[in-house]
């Protein structure tokens, strides 16, 4: 069952939010939702069903939910995110060359003035 919380924590936290905001949709205390995802409490089928729903998924999906595929689109994710971060780093180094090379423009025109 370990693995299983494990699971809904990740996907809790994919989803933003904490225990208390899980428990709460469940209408369960803070403590039992917490023995849940650490393993303590075995989950019935009922619960895991609410489970399952809240995170817009069947128990099937829940129970074969599998981190590395997840991990491996947010890898994806992350690779464009980097690219467009490089882009940007990019831009403006360009746009700081160009204050520079504007800034000797306007001092050497003040020189000659």
């Amino acid at each position: 069952m370990k693995t299983l919380g494990k699971k809904i924590r990740l996907l809790r936290h994919q989803k933003g939010w904490s225990q208390e905001d899980v428990a709460k949709r469940l209408d369960i205390s803070i403590p039992a939702f917490s023995k849940i995802e650490t393993g303590i409490t075995d989950v019935n089928l009922s619960r895991l069903e609410q489970i399952a729903t809240l995170f817009e998924m069947n128990v099937v999906q829940l129970l074969t939910f599998n981190d590395t595929e997840e991990q491996e689109k947010y890898q994806s994710e992350l690779e464009t995110l980097t690219t467009k971060l490089q882009d940007r780093e990019t831009e403006v180094i360009s746009l700081q060359k160009k204050i520079i090379d504007l800034y000797e423009e306007l001092r050497h025109t003040k020189v000659l003035a």
